[in-house]
């Protein structure tokens, strides 16, 4: 089984893991285990599929990528590490994706494979939102912002509220570079009802439209998408939290209008 697995893998896996090395790994990793059950399938970009087995024990992970001919582009073996308590607790308000038009769930759900911000108490249940045209982010030149297709689309109020902070005047990254220095970028929060705080993060230098204090109305036009700082490429980040300091507060799972629960591999339109 594992060198089947291995002779699927890309050249550039294989020049850095071994087969016997592989081999090894694997086997360590699957002791005790009974058996495996399929858990989810995600569509990823450009045609890739995710895989996600979970044991029998519900405490152990293997996450596969396959693309064209069954290659296999990323392999995860890992604890299977979850949060139920917090996974229970929804949003009091009901809230609408900031977005106009079909839009990709490029990360989002309640699990690290299919949500890296799972990890983290502060963005848990974010969401990191694009445009897919036939499998792809962009059009020509992958380094011009421009080429994206989500690249200056606007982006909506996800609920009534008050913009309570606002930061403008970032540059847009090129494509593949990041500011991690300003991970946010350019972004909005805007408070709510019932003490819940949405944040929408890295939108296009100078295209925000409102001002601290101002409210503003459910889909109201915010600005537009953008790619700045901590962002490799134009994309939204959307989260709702229980403080207006997202690094002082925990994210919280969105309760949405129309009783869907976005993930990984969803496309999703708010009007």
């Amino acid at each position: 089984m594992y060198s089947t697995l291995y002779h699927q893998t890309t050249i550039d896996f294989k020049n850095i893991v071994p087969l016997q090395q592989f081999i090894e790994y694997g086997t360590d990793f699957n002791a005790g285990v009974e058996r495996y059950t399929l858990e989810m399938v995600t569509n990823l970009i450009e045609g890739i599929k995710q895989y996600i087995w979970l044991d029998n024990s519900r405490e152990k992970v293997i996450s596969i990528s396959f693309g064209e001919n069954n290659t296999i582009y990323s392999l995860s073996l890992a604890p299977f590490i979850t949060h139920p308590e917090s996974d229970q607790i929804y949003t009091m308000n009901k809230y609408i994706m900031p977005i106009k038009g079909e839009w990709y769930v490029f990360w989002g759900g309640t699990n690290q494979f299919i949500n890296y911000h799972y990890v983290y108490e502060d963005q848990r249940y974010a969401y990191d939102l694009l445009i897919l045209k036939n499998g792809k982010s962009y059009n020509d030149d992958p380094k011009k912002n421009e080429n994206y297709y989500a690249y200056d689309k606007e982006i909506l109020a996800p609920a009534d509220g008050v913009v309570i902070k606002v930061i403008d005047g970032i540059e847009d990254n090129v494509p593949g570079e990041m500011n991690p220095e300003l991970p946010e970028g350019n972004c909005i929060t805007i408070e709510h009802q019932n003490n819940e705080y949405s944040m929408l993060a890295h939108l296009k230098n100078h295209s925000i439209l409102v001002q601290e204090g101002e409210r503003v109305q459910k889909r109201q036009v915010l600005g537009t998408c953008g790619n700045s700082g901590n962002s490799s490429e134009t994309h939204l980040h959307f989260q709702v939290m229980n403080s207006a300091d997202y690094l002082k507060g925990k994210s919280i799972r969105i309760q949405f209008e129309d009783g869907k629960e976005p993930i990984q591999g969803d496309f999703i339109n708010s009007l």
